[in-house]
């Protein structure tokens, strides 16, 4: 199992990262760092500073098809720089032209609707995008973590760092296929 994280240079947090990336490799699978620059991305814990982690790949040199599937993990500022970025959301978009699962957790779908991939889908997040994930064209439930087939692709998302276990055990499942 070979999944990309794809994260801003600075913004994310720490655990929907580590986490997420722990569960692949306890899977037996290769994560890798996927970024709109080289070098390192910084994470937050809140709005703390936290560890800074090295990129393996910019946007511009990885592939959906290099990937069994996409992570996508939140922080506030982390998606919000993302959605600014053409090439990010063209590298997500990516993953469901190509039929390629997607997982996304807390304030992550911001990119999903930047992406235009969320009408007709049944995603939660962070509450505070219901509205957007709404007027997008999705539906929003709250609910530990959703998994989305009715897509090209199957679409896992979840709300916040207390759903990582089930985010992570629902995603890994996916991504294994």
């Amino acid at each position: 199992m070979q999944a990309a994280f794809l994260v801003a240079p600075e913004g994310t947090e720490e655990v929907e990262l580590t986490r997420p990336w722990q569960a692949v490799t306890d899977a037996g699978g290769g994560p890798t760092l996927v970024s709109t620059h080289a070098g390192k991305v910084q994470a937050f814990h809140h709005l703390d500073k936290a560890n800074t982690f090295p990129v393996d790949l910019t946007v511009d040199e990885a592939t959906a098809a290099d990937f069994d599937g996409l992570v996508l993990p939140g922080g506030v500022a982390n998606p919000d720089a993302l959605r600014l970025d053409r090439r990010a959301v063209a590298f997500i978009k990516s993953f469901f032209d190509a039929g390629r699962p997607v997982a996304a957790i807390c304030h992550a779908p911001w990119t999903l609707i930047e992406a235009d991939v969320v009408r007709g889908r049944t995603l939660t997040s962070w509450p505070s995008l219901r509205t957007d994930i709404r007027n997008a064209g999705g539906t929003w439930v709250d609910e530990q973590v959703k998994i989305c087939t009715a897509g090209p692709n199957t679409l896992i998302t979840s709300r916040k760092p207390a759903d990582l276990e089930a985010f992570c055990a629902a995603f890994v499942s996916e991504f294994s296929h």
